[in-house]
């Protein structure tokens, strides 16, 4: 709790290990620690944040998601159960990883390992959280981390139809 008193922060940014969310074990695991440092951040003057990943490529089949899609249902449903529950902020990065797949499905998102980002995923997430912090659509941004403009754009048009289509879906005020 050190950190978080530390100074004066704008935001703090919550994440759970990436599979987590997705489990049933987060009713005990994940949602204590979220309630808790939620009721920190807030009494130190921050905004808690709470971080969306993303599924893994094959899903997690020793934990019955058998692929991407039904992995990210889950971890969608466990982040925002608890977001919703405290009203607290969700920078969804992969609901617009979910989005993207399914405007591209051939989109080079993770790495070889199926789990960690590549540029273009990591670029996505920076796009979502531009658009939560800011409140504002990402489009058109120079910064483009070496991809491609087209790409780029295409990725700035995810995030910000993610977050600013329906900014109350994510408790952002």
């Amino acid at each position: 709790m050190g950190k978080i008193a530390e100074r004066k922060w704008d935001y703090i940014v919550l994440q759970e290990q990436s599979v987590t969310p997705s489990l049933p074990e987060r009713v005990n695991a994940m949602y204590p620690a979220v309630r808790y440092l939620t009721y920190k951040i807030r009494h130190s003057g921050a905004t808690p944040l709470l971080y969306m990943t993303w599924g893994r490529e094959k899903g997690l089949p020793e934990s019955g998601f058998n692929d991407y899609v039904s992995m990210q249902t889950q971890i969608i449903l466990g982040t925002t159960g608890i977001a919703d529950e405290l009203g607290m902020e969700v920078s969804p990065v992969g609901m617009a990883w979910k989005s993207a797949l399914e405007k591209d499905p051939n989109l080079n998102l993770w790495q070889t390992d199926g789990s960690h980002p590549t540029v273009e995923g990591s670029y996505l997430g920076a796009c979502v959280f531009y658009a939560v912090i800011y409140h504002k659509s990402p489009v058109g941004l120079d910064y483009t981390d070496g991809l491609p403009m087209e790409m780029a754009k295409f990725l700035q048009m995810i995030a910000a139809d993610t977050v600013l289509t329906d900014p109350g879906r994510w408790n952002i005020h």
